[in-house]
């Protein structure tokens, strides 16, 4: 609203008139700030029903029961974000290759899988706050030959689509004799591993701390690797809930949840 300074030799008939067009004025503003928390109140999440989409095979982040229920660290962070919000999700499966379009073209409203936040995503959706941070590692059979000290001549294998299969790429595709290889889901990379196709997989630390101990001819080799690999929940551009979100993932963060969340699906293996 625009204020007017009134000169004190303004004549009477002035002044009225100008107190009447004060209050008119003031009226609209008073309007306006009605419409725009009117607005506000119409964009809450509270009461919405939230479609999430997850890939269900991406364990311990992400994964399908056997009764064809959900389940893992991301579902469980949905949830308590959805709580949070004070709105219903539904969470639902969507494979990894089809995910992105799938929000895009209104399947769902949100994707938790586990996604990392990067500049190219970011240019067609838009990205959250953080919810956890990632680290990765090799793969490799016990007493192998494979070091990461000595990538020559190797068969090196990792999930397509993500941080890590972009790493490979760029690192070690038709470099020294290394041939890279990419699959759907980790689950089939590490089978991959098993049958000596190829002589090591890059992992998220966690999602390697939760395959090996079913897998005890199998282990971490050398060091963590830090890329900076944040993951965020995944929302279409300009959507109205985002700040909800961002607001909710602090909290959770502020209060312990996300911790308590950690702790419970992946144990020591973060």
């Amino acid at each position: 609203m625009t204020f007017i300074k009134l000169n004190k030799q303004l004549s009477g008939k002035v002044l009225p008139a100008l107190a009447l067009a004060g209050v008119v004025g003031l009226a609209g503003c008073v309007k306006d700030d009605a419409e725009t928390s009117t607005d506000a109140a119409a964009t809450s999440a509270a009461g919405e029903t939230i479609r999430v989409a997850t890939e269900g095979a991406y364990p311990p982040f992400n994964y399908t029961n056997s009764d064809g229920s959900l389940g893992g660290f991301d579902v469980d962070v949905i949830n308590a974000v959805c709580e949070e919000m004070q709105a219903n999700c539904e969470v639902v499966s969507q494979d990894w290759d089809g995910i992105i379009p799938g929000l895009l073209a209104n399947k769902y409203d949100a994707v938790i899988a586990g996604m990392s936040i990067t500049p190219e995503r970011a240019e067609t959706v838009d990205f959250t706050e953080p919810y956890f941070s990632n680290t990765m590692v090799w793969l490799a059979k016990k007493d192998g030959t494979f070091s990461p000290d000595d990538i020559t001549n190797k068969n090196l294998g990792s999930q397509r689509s993500t941080t890590l299969s972009e790493y490979l790429l760029n690192t070690y595709a038709d470099k020294d004799g290394n041939e890279v290889k990419l699959y759907d889901t980790y689950e089939n990379a590490y089978l991959e591993l098993k049958s000596g196709r190829v002589d090591a997989v890059l992992a998220e630390k966690v999602s390697a701390a939760d395959w090996l101990p079913e897998n005890p001819d199998y282990v971490v080799i050398g060091e963590e690797i830090d890329n900076d690999d944040n993951l965020g929940i995944a929302l279409r551009k300009n959507d109205p809930f985002k700040a909800e979100f961002n607001a909710a993932i602090t909290t959770l963060r502020d209060n312990g949840t996300l911790a308590e969340i950690e702790a419970k699906n992946f144990g020591d293996g973060k």
